[in-house]
């Protein structure tokens, strides 16, 4: 390179001493007609190449000036000399930026598999606090959030926690609330606030508690029933009094009620005596009102709980706590958010019932179920207290008095934020209930330890230089043992915001229960995420195995063994059924009969602590661990993790259901065919986008942002817009309650075939009992359901010019 640059320099030295000649010749023969431009280069005596152009002209040029062309035919001639050095050149530059290129992005492809995610592809706020140099990778992070949560103490919180006195608008809560606040304050978050709420809560007359008498033959109450506890109640039971004779209906459900119809006993008129478990308390209350019955009497049944010498059960004179709103948030603002006191009209939800219903002890039932009479009640109706056998009944007249009152009481919710660095305005929410009716071990303090140590932990990894792309959000509710009431004040009050900001919901509740099976009640959209997250968690009772060779060591599908839908009463269920936001809760159950001191006064540290046989740290830990790289995954991903394919299966399996009855809606003239079409359409704008993302380039932040922003709406695309939320809160078409769903247009198309002669999904669906097949409700169930999946599939599909409706 240097003899060329010294080459380069004396030429040029030479050239600009000398002046030079152009001249304009006409030239003769062939060519005639074109002038030539030639350059003399007189030191090397060469003569002048012949140029064409189109004149004729010939003269001196002046001399001293040197023409640009003879300076043209000189660096042509040394490019000739030069070529060869510059090729080389530049072969070694590209060489050297493919390398440099290869090792900054060799792991960040997230379509290349787990052992090669990276989570990160930013340098910048990814340093470590004791490193120089370098970008947290996927397994970096993971190993700093075990090492950090390794750290705290679990289970001395959870401890504390349980021996709290913590009543929703108690002063203990008041108490709790400002600790938990100020424990918020002392971490590494970028923000900290409450919001108080007005609500409408139900509680115990101690003037005045809630009874419960024999009644005699002219109809007046006589002896009355013990209730041990006047504390343990039904919140939102209709108040007042309810007489008539007893009638046991097992679990209280729409099918029970129908089978006990059925066997000859009606329902209808009388009080009903029904076994905790399987559904709900609100839907056992509903489901009797829909039959027609007066009253409720819900009692927990040995049979439905730990047996054996080795087991630990609930008091036989203990009874069960749990409100009766079919619904969630504050029963008497539906729709709206309870904010400041305001004022709304006299409006309350359809969930409430209009009978009273009352918890009682297994000591009481027993005595009310000696006293029945009629048909013996079927063998799997049987139970373990000492009455042999159960029967039907009717029995002798019963008199239930509920004196319930209702008060406006102030709740709180807790927030702290780790505000996210590319994404800020698109939240990762993760929540737990802080109240409890009684000690709550397991109902809140276990979710509420997890909730502090996960916000401990990620503080703590961004004083280590973590910063996720999307903001954190952790919330400890309040109001959640009278249906999630905290939760959804929230939601209603933000909904126009959160259905565009919030990316996913992860719930703390209920997360221990027992170590032998693990449940995850979710959206399908994260099934594939947990799926994912199993694989890397230890399980905490089986040494050397990861949770998802736990779940699968008995049942080879993990989905089956593991998926759940959410139900009604997890805090959860709002946010993907009101709000249109994805959402999970995790457990930990016994496998059998299930935990048997929720929602007692026995739900303490020590009967959680003696029913996991010591190893309540140990599984506490494994849903912190779940919890938290959940949130790694969701927060740091560069594209949101979420499977918007999943809903083409769900729809396929519900049509699986229908076309059961193509042949009966055939023979009236009616089709599926609408619902099939906009079910194609889902799967293909999936499919189409699933490639659009595949195909494109990872590092264009604007098309990440837009492909994210599609992707995590696709839950909200199925709340129906047809439907008022004022009137069917939960608008969601799978999830949901009322006649837009899908589940109602099921339990419709039934009626073909029973001809209308039960409540089949009642519940669910409201369906009327008595009433058979509609058309003209089925064709608007039809249009509501098609038209919400359809829209689905258009927003999927993203911009108006690229839907491909098949119609």
């Amino acid at each position: 390179m240097e003899r060329l640059w010294g080459l380069l320099q004396r030429r040029a030295q030479r050239l600009s001493s000398r002046p030079s000649q152009t001249i304009y010749k006409r030239v003769e023969g062939t060519q005639q007609g074109r002038l030539e431009e030639e350059e003399e280069d007189r030191e090397e005596g060469v003569e002048p190449s012949a140029h064409f152009c189109p004149m004729e002209l010939r003269g001196p040029e002046p001399l001293g000036s040197l023409p640009a062309r003879q300076n043209l035919g000189f660096w042509a001639v040394a490019g000739r000399r030069a070529a060869p050095y510059l090729v080389l050149i530049a072969l070694l530059i590209f060489t050297g930026a493919f390398l440099l290129g290869y090792v900054a992005f060799r792991g960040s492809c997230q379509a290349c598999g787990d052992d090669v995610l990276v989570v990160s592809e930013d340098l910048n706020h990814e340093l470590g606090a004791d490193s120089h140099q370098g970008t947290l990778y996927w397994s970096d992070l993971q190993a700093m959030f075990l090492r950090l949560l390794g750290e705290g103490h679990l289970e001395d919180i959870i401890r504390q926690t349980s021996l709290r006195q913590r009543m929703a608008g108690s002063a203990g809560m008041a108490a709790l609330a400002q600790d938990i606040r100020e424990a918020l304050l002392r971490q590494q978050l970028d923000h900290v606030w409450l919001d108080t709420h007005y609500v409408g809560l139900q509680f115990p007359d101690p003037a005045h508690p809630n009874t419960l008498h024999w009644v005699n033959a002219s109809g007046r109450p006589e002896e009355q029933l013990p209730l041990e506890d006047p504390d343990v109640y039904c919140p939102y039971s209709a108040t007042g009094n309810a007489t008539g004779e007893l009638v046991y209906a097992h679990y209280g459900r729409s099918e029970d009620l129908q089978d006990l119809r059925a066997r000859g006993v009606e329902p209808k008129g009388r009080l009903l005596l029904v076994r905790l478990g399987m559904i709900n308390f609100a839907q056992k209350v509903a489901s009797a009102q829909d039959f027609g019955a007066r009253g409720v009497l819900i009692y927990p049944d040995p049979a439905d709980f730990s047996q054996g010498p080795h087991k630990i059960s609930l008091s036989s004179h203990q009874a069960v706590y749990g409100h009766v709103h079919l619904g969630t948030g504050d029963p008497y603002t539906p729709g709206f958010p309870s904010f400041n006191q305001t004022q709304f009209p006299p409006v309350q939800s359809s969930g409430l019932p209009s009978i009273p219903a009352q918890p009682i002890s297994a000591d009481i039932a027993s005595l009310l179920l000696r006293k029945l009479e009629g048909p013996v009640a079927p063998q799997e109706w049987q139970g373990h207290l000492p009455v042999s056998p159960y029967r039907l009944g009717p029995g002798p007249d019963l008199h239930l008095g509920v004196n319930n009152h209702r008060a406006s009481t102030p709740i709180s919710n807790i927030f702290g934020c780790i505000e996210g660095r590319s994404e800020p305005d698109h939240y990762v929410v993760i929540g737990a209930q802080r109240d409890a009716w009684g000690p709550g071990a397991a109902k809140s303090a276990v979710g509420t330890a997890i909730l502090l140590e996960l916000v401990r932990t990620f503080s703590s990894m961004v004083s280590n230089g973590f910063r996720p792309r999307r903001s954190l959000l952790f919330i400890s509710w309040d109001g959640g043992d009278f249906g999630s009431v905290g939760s959804t004040e929230w939601l209603e009050g933000y909904l126009s915001v959160l259905h565009l900001k919030a990316v996913v919901y992860v719930s703390l509740d209920n997360a221990v229960l027992g170590d032998d099976k693990f449940h995850a009640k979710t959206s399908p959209l994260l099934i594939s995420l947990i799926e994912n997250i199993l694989k890397q968690v230890d399980s905490p009772n089986r040494s050397g195995q990861t949770l998802y060779e736990q779940v699968v060591f008995n049942n080879h599908s993990w989905e089956a063994e593991v998926i759940r839908p959410l139900p009604m009463d997890s805090s959860a269920y709002s946010f993907t059924a009101f709000a249109g936001v994805p959402a999970v809760e995790f457990s930990f159950t016994e496998d059998g009969p299930a935990y048997p001191f929720l929602h007692t006064k026995e739900d303490t540290y020590e009967n959680l602590h003696r029913v996991l046989r010591g190893r309540l740290p140990a599984v506490a830990q494994a849903v912190a661990q779940l919890a938290g790289q959940l949130l790694i995954r969701l927060s740091h991903d560069h594209l949101l993790p979420l499977d918007f394919g999943r809903y083409g299966d769900v729809v396929l399996r519900h049509i699986g259901s229908l076309n059961e009855f193509s042949g009966d809606l055939k023979a009236r003239g009616l089709t599926l065919q609408w619902v099939y079409s906009a079910r194609g359409d889902y799967i293909r704008a999936a499919e189409k986008l699933r490639k659009e993302i595949y195909s494109s380039e990872e590092s264009d932040e604007r098309l990440t942002r837009m492909y994210n922003v599609r992707i995590m709406r696709v839950e909200f695309y199925f709340l129906s817009q047809y439907v008022s939320p004022a009137d069917s809160p939960f608008r969601h078409i799978f999830l949901g309650r009322g006649d837009h769903t899908l589940g109602a247009l099921l339990d419709h198309v039934r009626l073909l075939r029973s001809g209308g002669s039960g409540a089949l999904g009642a519940v669910s669906s409201q369906v009327v009992p008595g009433l058979g097949f509609q058309e003209s409700r089925f064709r608007r169930q039809l249009a509501l359901l098609t038209w919400t999946l359809q829209g689905a599939a258009n927003a999927l599909s993203g911009d108006v010019w690229n839907i491909d409706n098949n119609f």
